[in-house]
């Protein structure tokens, strides 16, 4: 049996000097905050932006379109049928950036430290630690040699950050004193969410509670959310009347809990309890994340003999934390999760099997139904695409917001393969509980995705079923119109369609055959040369440099999908490809551990643990366990990289159908690997 607290407590991560690039976040899945090595956000960041982030702090310009219904749509051949989508922004600037842009996250307050006179050159980090068994920072430093102690953490039942100060220095009543400044920025689109240029955009509403501390209401165009504070005895708090509350104390310790809320979706503030004090949140935090690490599934790599092992057991346990921190919402995760805005905060629907299908495989299955239970809410959104665009069925988007309405882009409105993502996500979670009243709950969702893709697929006279065009394939490097039959989208339509009709058969009910019909027509995958190409009219996959780039899509015909249809020995081959011309710097943080399912399932083990470790710069991990993708400005952190990993590993330690006795990890003498826990994979 595994030791739980030993395998998580050896990879806290310890800062002796600050690490801008590399900052620690505390959360409770849909709520997050990231802090400097105060322990608050006292310097905030440009490279890597300190938030505070919700699920629910969602943001929109006054001038922002109500719909797209003045969007011009562009006209795609579809078999003699002209069909629209939203994807050129000629002639209509204003408004496609406008449709992308809003709604967006926003930063919800800056909660910083500050002492008189004293710059950020005069702070000194002495010793930061994040404990993850406790989901608590521990940050020490000195301020002109005067030591402080701050701890941080967010309570893991409500969206409330819990501060405990320790300094001789907030107690000084002559001379420079400690003060606690909580700032509320403007929404931005931007990276950081934030913008403190812009005080006349939005109001700050401080109400006195008396001893018991205060309630701060917040007015933002149409946001509307307020933070119930809670301060500790003897503290004095003092508006600014603009948009910053400063808070002092007369003892050597001062403790605040901020607790944040959404109006309209809670009680009214003056009717909620204020946070409960450190202490009884700290007790709460702490057994939530013990339950977490010891319910959950475990690898653990010790005793390995080959070096890198550590360096993957250290990815796989902070990956779990960053996971479960700013991805265990009712909302699929953004790219960036809850740390800051990337693609303005939106998330991308084909990245939410990335993100949140490893839930099922570590037996926290519950995690991932908070996310799926999206595609219920937005199915009356999903059925309008599908109708406008004479399809049936429900058509899912790919770069939205909680609304569900899709962003125009001149890529995102044509992908597809997010269509089977709710099928494959219903199945993983099915498979964990086996319940019937699953299985009614996620019928429609199910049956409406494979009704748009079977209406989506063109058959043509000679019964033949044809994918696109127009489509764009998961690698994004092609013409939408002249892209056909791409490998994995065809074989994951097929495999979405048949599963479409188990689910209906285990709930009694006759089975679609046009389902079936279509998924036999589907093409076999197009080789060329010996090796699986991109798509049928792309031999030129592994000649032309434009075109082997990007996602090696081709590889998730087995790996991510059982591949019954697939030639193993073609395949091996095609790896092998990928492996000598692939630009490996254009692939993404997912890309590594999409190639290692692959290897995994053709029993090549070690080529399966050299994917997951390759040595190239978005394949790297930094301190904070954040998958960095190289050194770009608008992806400090890429969440998809860290889940993805975790899926892997998943499937790598607990198996899949085809033969659930299989290991995607080396047997030799070099690693010694203890799993348990693991739901066996598809």
């Amino acid at each position: 049996m595994i030791h739980r607290k030993e395998l998580i407590t050896r990879h806290n991560p310890v800062y002796t000097h600050a690490k801008p690039r590399d900052p620690l976040s505390v959360g409770n899945g849909a709520f997050c905050a990231t802090v400097d090595f105060t322990g608050l956000q006292s310097f905030c960041g440009t490279a890597f932006p300190l938030c505070i982030m919700s699920d629910w702090g969602w943001h929109s310009y006054p001038d922002a379109p109500k719909d797209d219904s003045g969007l011009r749509k562009t006209l795609y051949d579809t078999f003699g049928r002209a069909v629209g989508y939203a994807a050129e922004d000629q002639g209509q600037e204003s408004l496609f950036k406008a449709l992308r842009q809003n709604a967006h996250r926003f930063n919800l307050g800056n909660l910083g430290l500050a002492v008189d006179g004293a710059g950020e050159e005069d702070y000194v980090c002495v010793r930061q630690e994040l404990s993850l068994w406790e989901g608590l920072i521990t940050s020490v430093f000195n301020v002109r040699g005067k030591p402080v102690t701050v701890r941080t953490f967010v309570r893991p039942d409500e969206d409330t950050l819990c501060v405990r100060i320790e300094s001789g220095l907030t107690s000084r009543e002559e001379g420079a004193k400690l003060l606690v400044r909580l700032s509320f920025p403007y929404g931005s689109h931007k990276k950081t969410g934030s913008d403190f240029t812009n005080p006349t955009g939005h109001t700050t509403i401080v109400e006195k509670q008396g001893k018991s501390g205060l309630v701060i209401r917040r007015i933002m165009d149409g946001a509307r959310y307020t933070v119930a504070v809670s301060p500790g005895r003897d503290m004095d708090a003092r508006f600014d009347g603009v948009h910053t509350v400063t808070f002092t104390g007369t003892g050597e310790r001062l403790e605040l809990s901020l607790c944040f809320a959404p109006e309209g979706l809670s009680q009214r503030p003056e009717q909620k309890a204020l946070p409960e004090n450190f202490e009884k949140g700290k007790e709460a935090c702490a057994g939530f994340w013990e339950t977490y690490w010891t319910e959950g599934a475990a690898i653990d790599f010790l005793g390995s003999a080959d070096p890198r092992a550590a360096e993957l057991e250290r990815r796989i346990v902070l990956s779990q934390y960053l996971s479960a921190i700013q991805c265990r919402g009712s909302l699929p995760p953004s790219e960036t999760g809850l740390t800051c805005n990337s693609w303005y905060g939106k998330f991308h629907l084909e990245m939410h099997y990335w993100h949140c299908g490893y839930f099922a495989l570590w037996n926290r299955c519950k995690e991932l139904e908070k996310s799926l239970s999206y595609y219920a809410r937005i199915l009356p959104v999903a059925r309008g695409i599908a109708a406008e665009q004479g399809y049936r069925g429900a058509r899912w988007p790919k770069m939205c917001d909680p609304t569900g309405y899709n962003s125009p882009s001149s890529i995102a409105v044509l992908l597809v393969w997010q269509q089977p993502h709710p099928i494959m996500l219903a199945e993983l979670c099915y498979r964990c509980n086996q319940s019937r009243e699953f299985l009614e709950r996620y019928r429609d969702v199910v049956v409406e995705s494979a009704e748009f893709m079977a209406s989506f697929v063109h058959i043509q006279d000679d019964g033949k079923a044809l994918l696109g065009p127009p489509v764009i394939p998961a690698q994004e490097r092609f013409d939408p119109r002249d892209v056909l039959n791409p490998g994995f989208e065809v074989a994951y339509f097929r495999w979405a369609l048949r599963q479409a009709n188990l689910w209906l058969t285990r709930l009694g009910e006759p089975v679609r055959t046009r389902f079936e019909d279509t998924a036999k027509r589907l093409s076999t995958p197009t080789v060329y040369d010996g090796v699986y190409v991109a798509h049928e009219r792309c031999p030129q996959t592994f000649t032309d440099p434009a075109f082997y780039t990007d996602h090696p899509s081709m590889l998730a015909m087995l790996g991510m999908l059982p591949g019954k249809d697939i030639d193993r020995a073609v395949m091996s081959r095609t790896l092998d490809r990928v492996l000598e011309i692939w630009d490996k710097s254009s692939l993404w943080g997912w890309d590594f551990p999409l190639m290692a399912m692959t290897a995994a399932r053709l029993g090549r083990r070690h080529d399966a643990v050299n994917l997951l470790l390759m040595d190239t710069p978005k394949n790297t991990y930094l301190a904070n366990g954040h998958n960095a993708q190289a050194d770009r400005e608008d992806l400090p952190l890429y969440l998809p990289g860290n889940a993805a990993l975790l899926l892997a590993a998943g499937m790598m330690a607990g198996g899949w159908d085809d033969d659930p006795d299989a290991r995607g990890f080396p047997t030799d003498k070099g690693w010694s690997i203890q799993a348990e826990g693991f739901h066996t994979y598809i």
